[in-house]
This record gives C-alpha cells, structure tokens and sequence, in this order.
C-alpha cells in the first residue's frame, strides 16, 4: 500500500488499468475511509481512563516510531534538518492541532456528530485548491460544495441535533477550529521540503506531533491525572487499535494519496468517514441515529459523488502512481 520509490515492472497495455498502481490507490481510499470512519469512536474509549492529549501523544509517538524502524530497515535515507523542520510545522498542525482538537472535542461531543462535523474538511481543501491554482469553481463542483453545506446545515441546525443530544458548544468550536488548520496544511504537504519516502515523511510527522501533544499535555496539569482512574484494559486495547490501523496504516494511506490524487478527491475520506462514524457509534457505542441524520448523510454522499467527478483525470489520476 506504501509508496517505495521502486519502478514499477512493465505491464501489458491491455491489462495496464488493473495493474498495481490502481489497485494500490483503491485499497489507499477504502483504508482511510473504512478505518479513520471507526477511529471516532476508538478515540472516545481510551480517554474514559487516559487524559486526551497524552493519549494523543503516545498513540502517535508508538505509531511514528514503528514506522520509522520500518522505513529505516528499508533503507530510506536520512532526514535532513530541514526536512525535520517541515515535518514539525506539518505535525504540529495536523497533529497537535487537527487531532488534539478531536481527541479533547470527544469528552463532550458524540463521537458520530464529531465526524459528521468534520465533513467541511474537504470544502475548505478544495476551496483552497482552486484558489491556489486561481481555477474557477465550474457547475458541479459548486452543486457538489453546495449539498455538502447543505447536508451539514440539516445537521447542525436550531432544531434537535442527533437525536436531541445535547452538544456542549465549547467541543465543537474546538473541533472545528483545530480542523481547519488540517486542511491547508494537507495541500503545503504535497509540496518540497519533505522525503521522497511517504512512509518516511509520515513517521517524522507523526513523532513531531507527538512531542507537541506531550508538551501541551504537561502544561495543562494531565501529567497529575495519571491513574486516576486507573487505566483500563479497555482503553489500552483501543489504544492499540489506534496505533495499527488509525496512526500506522490509516496515515500512512492517506500521505501517500496525497502525491498520487488530486487534494479534493484524498479529502472526500471526511465525507465518507462520517457515515461509518455515525452508524459505529450507533452499533457500538449506543449514539442514536435519527430520520434527520440519515436524510443528511444521504445529501452528503451525492456531494462526495460530485466531488469525486468534478476533475478530469489527470497524470496522476490515469496511472495512480507518481
């Protein structure tokens, strides 16, 4: 699934379009949609009996530091200071700021709404975009952003939230506000300063955003809440699962889309998250789905099917690989 830097062996022209570079970017977006779309609730076990940040950090400093063993037996070269800089402005944003404002947010908010209101995520990605690249918005792109803000409108509305569940505004300002750090900085992401090696890249950012959510851990008194309650085996296996599949694989998949697909379609997992969040958080964390959450996740997925179309392929698109 991780892109290595090796050539790809010549394939026939008549089976060039199942060859592995496809097959790669499919099973890339089924990870990131499949696996962060049940991380939401995953993230709500461990803080029952862990303080939020220091759970944050020591997901990502496990994960960032298995990775970088891996990429190191592979032989990837030796990160320059610069390259470490870039990796620490990228994860602290992500990392520090994206997931800690999640972490910290699911104390108060439903693990399903958290997700549901991320989905303005890939709005302001390809907003963002296209203003870079000083590309005007054509017709179905702006239907497509169109119902997105629309679906989440239904959501968040003055009438009754999931179900009538009370939703403390202090969560999702913090939510919210951390997430939009995500966004600009997933599209400076795509640029120089990084590895060549996506894994490689992945690791150091995960490792400088944990010393961040350490930091900021400590400075807000968690250290003292240590063991009180006393962590339990449920948090810790939760945890686990956040290190293999949310952090190792989840990340990585994603880091690795972003250098072979456009920044609009790699953010189409916060569409597509937030159905599986919502309906994990109704199997298996008794979070209520109602007739209004189901007609709004049913406006988003037609908006994740115009986004998904609205560019024509490109090289990237065509081979999957580059």
């Amino acid at each position: 699934m991780l892109a290595n830097g090796e050539e790809q062996p010549a394939v026939p022209a008549a089976s060039a379009r199942l060859g592995p570079p496809q097959l790669k970017v499919i099973a890339a977006f089924a990870a990131i949609y499949t696996i962060w779309g049940s991380t939401y609730l995953a993230i709500k076990i461990p803080i029952e009996t862990i303080p939020p940040f220091l759970m944050a950090g020591s997901r990502f400093l496990i994960a960032g530091g298995l990775l970088d063993i891996v990429v190191r037996l592979r032989g990837a070269e030796k990160p320059t200071v610069a390259q470490w800089e870039s990796a620490a402005v990228v994860g602290s944003l992500m990392f520090l700021a994206g997931n800690g404002a999640l972490t910290w947010s699911e104390q108060k908010v439903p693990s399903g709404l958290a997700a549901l209101l991320l989905s303005i995520i890939p709005l302001w990605m390809v907003f963002l975009h296209h203003l870079e690249l000083r590309r005007p918005l054509g017709r179905q792109l702006m239907f497509g952003l169109a119902l997105g803000l629309a679906g989440i409108a239904v959501l968040v509305g003055p009438h009754e939230l999931l179900g009538g569940g009370q939703v403390i505004p202090s969560g999702a300002i913090v939510l919210v506000l951390g997430f939009f750090s995500w966004a600009p900085e997933s599209l400076r992401s795509r640029r120089g300063g990084m590895p060549k090696s996506s894994p490689l890249a992945a690791s150091m950012e995960m490792l400088t955003g944990s010393a961040g959510l350490f930091l900021l851990g400590f400075f807000t008194g968690e250290g003292n809440a240590i063991g009180h309650p006393a962590i339990s085996t449920r948090s810790l296996l939760a945890v686990a699962y956040l290190v293999v599949f949310g952090s190792f694989l989840g990340f990585t998949s994603y880091t690795w889309l972003l250098g072979v697909s456009s920044p609009s379609r790699a953010a189409t997992y916060a569409y597509v998250n937030p159905i599986i969040a919502v309906f994990i958080g109704w199997a298996l964390g008794s979070e209520p789905v109602t007739p209004r959450v189901l007609a709004a996740l049913a406006v988003i997925v037609t908006a994740v099917a115009l986004i998904v179309t609205h560019e024509p392929p490109g090289p990237a698109d065509e081979c999957g690989f580059q």
